[in-house]
């Protein structure tokens, strides 16, 4: 599988270590930055670039790394497409994939120990999603407001009304 990777300068030993990690398991790594230390630099170019690239190749993933993995979290999900999760343990690895169909995920790399985060990332790739018509259900609505700003019906109010 084609594997997309983006990281500030904060992941970026891990984003080293991580591509090789994933030759090892047959994946396919595919650098999107950066490619040397700045410590001034910034993350949303990088995810936004994972995200991209990963939403228009069917069938590919991405990995987008920080400190916390918070910020890139949060950068990667505005691109149109992408439901990137934020993991922090094997459970949230797997829920991410088989409930949500997530197709990129996030990692903190000041969060784990170079070994936990990469055992974190591939359970991520190793995870189907599920099928489950409860579950592409719920994709559905959020892909459908992501599109078209369209509530389901009965839906709650997202602004006060006056």
């Amino acid at each position: 599988m084609r594997v997309f990777v983006g990281t500030d300068h904060a992941g970026l030993e891990f984003k080293d270590h991580l591509k090789q990690a994933l030759a090892d398991a047959g994946h396919e790594p595919v650098d999107c930055g950066a490619f040397g230390y700045d410590a001034e630099d910034d993350y949303p170019p990088f995810c936004f670039e994972v995200g991209e690239r990963t939403v228009v190749e069917p069938g590919s993933l991405g990995v987008v790394i920080g400190g916390s993995g918070n910020g890139e979290q949060i950068a990667a999900n505005k691109v149109p497409g992408v439901r990137a999760a934020l993991v922090w343990n094997r459970s949230t690895a797997e829920l991410a994939r088989q409930h949500n169909d997530a197709n990129v995920v996030a990692i903190g790399a000041r969060q784990h120990g170079v070994e936990e985060a990469t055992e974190l990332v591939l359970h991520f790739l190793a995870t189907p999603f599920s099928g489950e018509e409860r579950h592409a259900r719920r994709i559905g609505l959020v892909t459908d407001y992501e599109q078209n700003r369209h509530r389901p019906a009965g839906g709650l109010p997202t602004r006060a009304e006056t």
